[in-house]
């Protein structure tokens, strides 16, 4: 039986990058109160590094999509995971 010891690390991580998501996600809704989906991807998207992109996509690879379902209020959960799922398949 293999332990996976990076877990609790990968958690923090996904956690650290939903907090980041919903904050960059409510930035813009004050800018913009009806963004659309596109806007939304393209506005984290561009302030998320590429480094950051891919040690959360390891991260949530490890964790799984629950994993950032923990971190995330509803309304920015579906958001967040299209942006994510986006960074992994190009």
């Amino acid at each position: 039986m293999s332990v996976n010891t990076n877990e609790p690390q990968s958690q923090s991580l996904v956690a650290q990058a939903a907090a980041e998501i919903k904050e960059l996600l409510q930035k813009l809704e004050r800018d913009n109160p009806n963004p659309e989906e596109a806007e939304q991807e393209a506005f984290v998207s561009a302030a998320i590094t590429p480094t950051k992109k891919k040690r959360l996509i390891n991260a949530l690879k490890e964790g799984g999509q629950g994993a950032i379902e923990e971190f995330l209020d509803n309304p920015y959960l579906n958001v967040a995971i299209r942006i994510i799922e986006g960074w992994r398949n190009p």
